[in-house]
C-alpha cells in the first residue's frame, strides 16, 4: 500500500514538473505566405531548431505557412498590433508603410545578392531599421529569395513580346511599374491565388524567383521562363516590437542568433537552387529565353525619375554604387 502511495506521489510530482515546463516554454508564432517546400520556410524550420537548442527547450517557434493567417499585409498588421509575434515578408514589399523601400525595389537597381547585403548592412539599411521600429516592427534579418524572372504562356524573345500581356504582380508599386514600363498590363493577384489565376488564364504571365516557381509548382501552368532578372528578391524576418519588449536580454540574443542561422541556411539554399533549377525545369519541358535586358532597363527610366522626384535626386545612384 505504501509503495502504491509512493508511486502515485512520484507520478504526481512528475506531472507537475511537466506542466511547469510546458507553462514556462515561450512559443513565438510566425506567419508566411510561402509553402512548406520553399527555402524560406525550410530556413524558418532551422530558426525553430536553433532557438530550441540555444534556449534548451524553453523557447520554440510555431510556423503558419501558405497564407494561413492572411496575406502578408494582414500578417504585418497583426504583428504591429502584437497579435502575431513575427512575419516573413518581402523586404521592399514593405514600401506600403515605409515608402523609401521603393528605392531598392525599383527593377534593376540591386544587381545581385552581394549588392543587396551591402545595402542592407549599410547606412540605407540602418535608416530603414529605425523606420521599421517607428512602425512597431523590428527587422531581425533579411534573407535572399533569388532573382525574379518572368514566366509566360508564350516565348518572350524581346521586350516587344511583353506588350499586351496580362502580367500578374504582387500589389507593390515597383513591380506594377515594371509591368507597365515593359508594355504589359499589371494584374495584382494575391500569392495564394497565382496558380489558379494562371491555370484559368485570368492572367498570361507572372514573375517570381526560380525557387518560388518551383515550390509553388507554377511550372505546371506556365511553360515558358524568360530570364529577365529584373529584381533581386529578399524577405525580411520581422518581429513585433511588443513581443521584443516582453523578451529578456538572453531571449533576445537567442532569437537573433537563431534567425541569422536560419537566414544563412535559406539564402544559401536559394543560391544553390538558382544554379540547378534551370536543368530541372528543362527536363520538365519548360523552355527558356534570355532576351537582351538593355531595353528592359531603359524602360525603367521614367519610374526612376518618379522616385528621385519623391526622395531626392541621386538617391538611386547612392544605392547602385553601394559596396
Amino acid at each position: 500500500m505504501k509503495m502504491i502511495q509512493v508511486i502515485r506521489m512520484a507520478m504526481g510530482a512528475l506531472a507537475m514538473a511537466v506542466t511547469s515546463m510546458a507553462v514556462a516554454q515561450t512559443t513565438l508564432r510566425i506567419g508566411t505566405q510561402l509553402p512548406e517546400t520553399h527555402p524560406s520556410y525550410l530556413g524558418t524550420l532551422e530558426v525553430k531548431k536553433k532557438l530550441e537548442e540555444l534556449s534548451k527547450g524553453s523557447m520554440t517557434l510555431r510556423i503558419f505557412p501558405n497564407s494561413q493567417l492572411g496575406d502578408f499585409k494582414a500578417m504585418v498588421a497583426q504583428v504591429q498590433a502584437g497579435e502575431l509575434d513575427a512575419v516573413s515578408a518581402g523586404y521592399p514589399d514593405m514600401s506600403y508603410i515605409i515608402p523609401e523601400l521603393k528605392l531598392i525595389g525599383a527593377p534593376y537597381v540591386i544587381a545581385n545578392y552581394d549588392h543587396l547585403k551591402a545595402v542592407v548592412k549599410g547606412p540605407y539599411g540602418k535608416k530603414m531599421d529605425a523606420k521599421f521600429q517607428e512602425k512597431g516592427i523590428r527587422v531581425l534579418d533579411v534573407w535572399y529569395e533569388g532573382a525574379r524572372h518572368t514566366t509566360a504562356n508564350k516565348p518572350i524573345n524581346s521586350i516587344d513580346d511583353m506588350k499586351g500581356l496580362k502580367l500578374r504582380t504582387p500589389n507593390v508599386p515597383f513591380l506594377i511599374a515594371y509591368a507597365k514600363a515593359v508594355g504589359a498590363t499589371p494584374a495584382p493577384v494575391a500569392f495564394a491565388e497565382v496558380y489558379l489565376a494562371l491555370q484559368t488564364k485570368q492572367v498570361d504571365a507572372q514573375e517570381n524567383p526560380l525557387p518560388t516557381i518551383e515550390s509553388a509548382k507554377l511550372y505546371e501552368v506556365q511553360k515558358h521562363i524568360v530570364l529577365t532578372g529584373h529584381f533581386i528578391a529578399s524577405s525580411a524576418m520581422l518581429l513585433s516590437e511588443k513581443t521584443w519588449a516582453k523578451l529578456t536580454p538572453e531571449q533576445r540574443n537567442w532569437v537573433t542568433e537563431a534567425t541569422l542561422v536560419g537566414g544563412k541556411f535559406a539564402s544559401q539554399m536559394v543560391a544553390d537552387k538558382e544554379k540547378s533549377l534551370i536543368d530541372g525545369f528543362k527536363a520538365r519541358g519548360i523552355t527558356f529565353t534570355q532576351p537582351d535586358t538593355a531595353p528592359f532597363r531603359a524602360a525603367m527610366k521614367g519610374y526612376y525619375d518618379e522616385l528621385e522626384a519623391e526622395f531626392g535626386k541621386g538617391e538611386i545612384q547612392k544605392i547602385v554604387t553601394t559596396k
